[in-house]
């Protein structure tokens, strides 16, 4: 059985194939997290290659912890722009829009609790 989808949120446009875009991004987070990602994805190269190269596990895992919690950086960053715009605009209007997104904020921390 598939899972209903969440509501469009006043602050989300449709797009894409889940029916859902960011319309307030903030400009410098953007540029910060996609900076991050760039360097999060040579750091899963650099990954690839000390488990092709047979390195010590030990330092395999140091790198996959440097990687999981570069990423959980760039979800912080994400939920913070959520939280200032989207979740913001939803709950000062009220009605639907403010119960459909805190039924999607109780759905995104319970998702991203370590």
């Amino acid at each position: 059985m598939a899972k209903p989808k969440t509501p469009v949120p006043a602050c989300a446009t449709p797009a894409g194939d889940d029916g859902r875009k960011a319309v307030a991004v903030d400009p410098k987070s953007k540029s910060a997290n996609l900076t991050r990602l760039k360097r999060i994805e040579g750091q899963v190269r650099g990954l690839q290659k000390m488990v092709e190269a047979d390195r010590y596990c030990a330092d395999v895992l140091t790198q996959l912890g440097a990687v999981q919690e570069a990423l959980r950086a760039v979800g912080r960053e994400v939920m913070r722009n959520h939280l200032r715009h989207c979740a913001a605009h939803a709950i000062r209007g009220g009605g639907d829009d403010a119960e459909a997104m805190y039924d999607e904020l109780v759905e995104l921390f319970y998702k991203n609790a370590r």
